[in-house]
């Protein structure tokens, strides 16, 4: 007598069990592309309605203020904050090349347009009080004819590094470069010359100054002129040094001072109280 044996097929798993391991399993993978997103390189999409210069703050504090192009401040602290100093150069073709010292800083074109990273970005030159040209480099020709030049370091947002309100710049007063003098043979009788010192052209119109206020950097016993010409009558006052000038309307009026202190020290107008610059003595 034989046994039957009947084999019974295996029943698939429940579609509801299937369903909610394949969610479990999608749901990792998102989770995972997700996280590998957020370590990966500066972003520039943001929510819509919100500026891209807010979208990438995390880095200092981005003021209401901007400058005359509409580039709002990141306020940074003072210890770390980047620094830059003009050189100029004269150019044996004519103008000049200017040369940026910066400090705590560097330029990084290749990343302009993402999030603002501190110690990074580029430069923008405003030349006689109008924007000229992006730097992403430390040196640059300016053409006959440009009496001031502004340089101010940038985030790769397009926000202004600033520090105490006001931004990270410098600001030189360029002439005519005048011909080569003649070498004369040396004389022990020979009296030294005193160095010609900067002219820095300041305007005031209404309660616009140009070019903005910066700071504008001395060495000690250089000689400096502010040369202002302002709209309305008003006193020209350099603190510290206790030296003023009246101010006619309309008539550029010059004041030179040896800058024998070390400080800071700034220049207004005393009527309007405005911040014309400040000198950084050293």
């Amino acid at each position: 007598m034989s046994a039957r044996v009947s084999a019974r097929p295996t029943a698939p798993p429940a579609r509801g069990t299937a369903g909610r391991r394949s969610g479990v399993l999608l749901g990792a993978v998102l989770a995972f592309a997700l996280a590998a997103g957020c370590g990966g390189r500066a972003t520039t999409h943001h929510k819509p309605g919100t500026g891209h210069q807010v979208a990438t703050g995390g880095n200092g504090t981005v003021l209401p203020a901007t400058d005359e192009a509409g580039h709002r401040l990141r306020e940074v602290e003072t210890p770390g904050a980047p620094a830059v100093r003009v050189e100029a150069r004269p150019d044996s073709e004519g103008g000049w090349n200017i040369h940026l010292a910066v400090e705590r800083f560097r330029f990084t074109p290749e990343s302009v347009g993402g999030a603002a990273i501190p110690g990074r970005g580029y430069a923008r030159v405003v030349t006689d009080g109008k924007e000229a040209t992006r730097l992403y480099g430390p040196w640059h020709h300016v053409p006959p004819g440009v009496r001031t030049v502004t340089v101010r370091l940038h985030a790769d947002d397009h926000t202004v590094w600033a520090v105490a309100g006001r931004p990270v710049e410098a600001t030189t007063a360029l002439g005519p470069p005048g011909p080569p003098s003649p070498t004369a043979p040396p004389s022990s009788a020979s009296t030294p010359v005193p160095a010609p010192g900067r002219t820095v052209e300041i305007t005031v119109s209404g309660d616009s100054v140009q070019p903005p206020p910066s700071r504008v950097e001395v060495k000690k016993g250089e000689r400096i002129t502010l040369r202002v010409t302002s709209d309305r009558p008003d006193t020209l006052h350099v603190h510290g040094y206790d030296r003023e000038v009246a101010l006619p309307a309309g008539r550029p009026v010059s004041l030179t001072l040896t800058a024998d202190r070390t400080g800071l020290f700034e220049a207004e107008t005393h009527e309007s109280g405005l911040v014309l610059t400040q000198l950084v003595v050293r």
